[in-house]
């Protein structure tokens, strides 16, 4: 008989919660997370609230701001566009990193995603899809600070993704759809080259499509 999992430390478990509630925009950038509010809401004292905040800033989602607990970091336009440009140069770079040590089981997982993708899912669930896919083919990068740092530029450009979705992304699925199968035939045929220009091609597009959309940033001047 299996003993069961050893249970999460509570700093764990409140940092995944508030990550899901942040990664889904059920807490919007701008927002304040008081220490006692969310020790209150999860049932735990302050101290696993403040090491989960840690966690949490450490991985882009949250800003740590002295006597006053965290803030959702609410971004301008040029400072979107800049986290998207070093999207452009990192994550290339992670993906030709990680295609040598690519399996048949991680093509069959990315074959299964983007499936799901294709069957017509929601906003939230495409989000959630693109987001495993693409941590997905650089998940064998097999340099560590490579891959955290693409993992944090994901957390800051999060919220927009999903304002860039909501405001006119489902009719352009089709694109989604097409580069993505350039990217894993790419990866299938160990090309870092091609793979490389379709995801930049792929990520710029998006900031380009952003910016096209000013009302979705705030200004400088309301920081």
């Amino acid at each position: 008989m299996k003993s069961a999992a050893p249970e999460k430390p509570a700093s764990e478990r409140i940092a995944q919660i508030l990550e899901t509630e942040i990664l889904s925009g059920v807490i919007e950038p701008g927002t304040r997370i008081r220490q006692e509010e969310v020790a209150d809401r999860l049932g735990s004292s302050r101290l696993p609230v403040r090491e989960a905040l840690r966690m949490l800033a450490a991985s882009g989602l949250v800003q740590l701001e002295t006597n006053r607990g965290a803030r959702i970091p609410h971004l301008d336009k040029c400072e979107v566009d800049v986290l998207y440009r070093m999207r452009e140069r990192l994550e290339p770079l992670a993906l030709s990193e990680s295609m040598p040590h690519t399996t048949v089981e991680m093509f069959d997982e990315l074959e299964e995603i983007q499936s799901e993708i294709e069957s017509g899912v929601n906003v939230s669930g495409f989000l959630e899809l693109d987001r495993r896919f693409h941590l997905l083919t650089y998940s064998k990068c097999p340099t560590e600070d490579l891959r955290n740092s693409v993992a944090r530029l994901w957390n800051s450009t999060a919220h927009y993704r999903r304002a860039f979705m909501n405001e006119g992304g489902p009719h352009r699925q089709w694109i989604v759809n097409a580069e993505h199968r350039l990217i894993v035939d790419a990866m299938q045929r160990f090309d870092g080259k091609d793979g490389e220009r379709y995801l930049v091609g792929h990520i710029r597009r998006t900031r380009k499509e952003l910016a096209a959309h000013p009302e979705l940033f705030i200004e400088d001047s309301q920081k």
